[in-house]
């Protein structure tokens, strides 16, 4: 298997992971990001949204065929996901919005779903 369909793989995985946890259990995935969100029922409501937003999105890229010209889109949009959720994570810790635990656990995450984003892409244009 090639590094660019290894990362793209466990990019899939990490967003199926997180997309359901959010979609069915969001209370637990409050509480694992710390007690204050775990306590606020109002973050069930968007870990939803973002929990089948994620699902989707890892399905799409679990499914994609390696040299497909739709995949480097895919991809491309993978990195702006990503790239930008670290940033709002970031903006969010700075600002107070988010709980520091929480705000570093999700820019960790986030990060890590960026450099595999990266990766697939550079290995998909390389493979292209």
């Amino acid at each position: 298997m090639k590094l660019g369909d290894v990362t793209r793989t466990a990019l899939a995985c990490v967003r199926i992971f997180n997309g359901a946890l959010g979609l069915v259990a969001a209370e637990r995935m409050a509480k694992s990001l710390g007690d204050e969100l775990g306590d606020d029922k109002r973050f069930v409501y968007p870990a939803r949204m973002f929990g089948i937003r994620t699902l989707v999105l890892g399905v799409d890229l679990l499914t994609l065929k390696s040299g497909d010209a739709n995949a480097r889109r895919v991809l491309r949009q993978a990195v702006l996901i990503h790239a930008t959720d670290t940033a709002a994570a970031v903006y969010a810790g700075k600002r107070g919005e988010l709980p520091t635990r929480a705000a570093k656990l999700t820019t960790i995450i986030s990060a890590v779903n960026t450099g595999l984003a990266v990766v697939s892409l550079l290995a998909a244009e390389k493979d292209s």
